[in-house]
């Protein structure tokens, strides 16, 4: 921990500190108790950061309408904008040789990584203003509904900046802790951020080789089958098979059985191939139906929402295309 830290001691005599802690975050004291005797913190260090965290009620609030909530037809639009697919271009072509070597290393298409980037942060324009330590100990001590799961990513969060050797207050993030450019969270950073550049760091804020590399590990480690397709559009034949949209989005059929079903896809896949099948409402009144492969589930892995996975998989095509034509357009202008 920092020197800040302990001088923040000198001024608060322990009783304050326990009380104000006590006030803000009620079940400080035991989560310090036991990173103190599980992961051998110094309780003293841990009570002069915690009494400089704060509780923000803005937080509480903004994870409580998450846009993952909208329907499709009004949460696609979020993402598919044009100026989000032009600077995903751009992006492309300012780290094309980072993103070829990402790709030739972990298997994990540009436009994918690309895509990631660009719903997550606008590719670095917008990675959270909240500190991190004050996000994760609201959500880990305040809110009840998740506080289990936030309670283990301030653990890990308090790990990671020990191992970084950097100041648990200097990090800022999304309301819900989320971290640089592709917004990992602190479990998440330590097992998956990598130092892409080979310079003694994991810097996913200002650094486009380490932001590249570990989405790309990310991706290969929760296994990314380089070469094999997302999903595709599809039209029933007759009533939609309401046991197989129940199963959700994780592959569980051979697509075999969905053709014989009445699902055709509008792309050619191997009858083989487990495939899901799932709902979005492309209007108030009105759905489309999508078969999705192993890879759609692999993003969902990112985050664990439908909508959030076709937003990417979009994205990463509309790119894709865009970059495609522009460049054909390049070659034809050269010419």
């Amino acid at each position: 921990m920092k020197t800040q830290f302990l001088a923040a001691l000198l001024l608060l005599s322990p009783p304050l500190l326990a009380q104000e802690l006590l006030q803000r975050f009620p079940q400080s004291g035991e989560f310090i108790q036991e990173m103190s005797s599980k992961h051998g913190f110094s309780t003293a260090e841990l009570n002069a950061l915690f009494a400089q965290v704060e509780h923000k009620q803005g937080i509480i609030d903004a994870i409580s309408r998450p846009a993952e909530g909208k329907p499709w037809h009004q949460y696609r639009p979020i993402f598919l904008t044009t100026d989000r697919i032009r600077q995903g271009v751009a992006f492309w072509q300012r780290h094309e040789a980072l993103l070829e070597r990402a790709q030739k290393e972990y298997g994990v298409p540009p436009q994918i990584i690309v895509a990631i980037i660009g719903v997550e942060t606008r590719y670095g324009q917008h990675s959270g203003s909240y500190r991190v330590m004050d996000a994760l100990s609201t959500l880990a001590f305040d809110y009840p509904k998740r506080g289990a799961f936030f309670r283990g990513q301030l653990e890990e969060f308090l790990l990671m900046t020990r191992e970084e050797r950097r100041d648990p207050l200097e990090f800022l993030g999304s309301y819900a802790g989320a971290m640089g450019m592709p917004q990992f969270i602190p479990s998440s950073f330590r097992a998956y951020a990598v130092d892409f550049d080979n310079d003694g760091r994991r810097d996913l804020w200002q650094n486009p080789s380490d932001v590249i590399g570990s989405v790309a590990n990310y991706f290969a480690e929760h296994k990314w089958r380089p070469g094999e397709p997302v999903a595709s559009r599809a039209t029933l034949e007759g009533k939609a098979p309401q046991q197989v949209l129940d199963k959700g989005y994780r592959p569980s059929l051979p697509l075999g059985e969905l053709k014989q079903m009445g699902v055709r896809p509008h792309a050619d896949y191997n009858d083989e191939q487990e495939a899901a099948l799932i709902a979005l409402d492309s209007a108030p009144d009105e759905q489309q139906y999508w078969v999705t492969l192993h890879n759609f589930y692999v993003i969902t892995r990112y985050n664990h929402s439908p909508l959030y996975a076709m937003a990417v998989h979009q994205l990463a095509e509309a790119i894709r295309t865009s970059r495609a034509a522009a460049q054909r357009k390049g070659t034809d202008d050269a010419g």
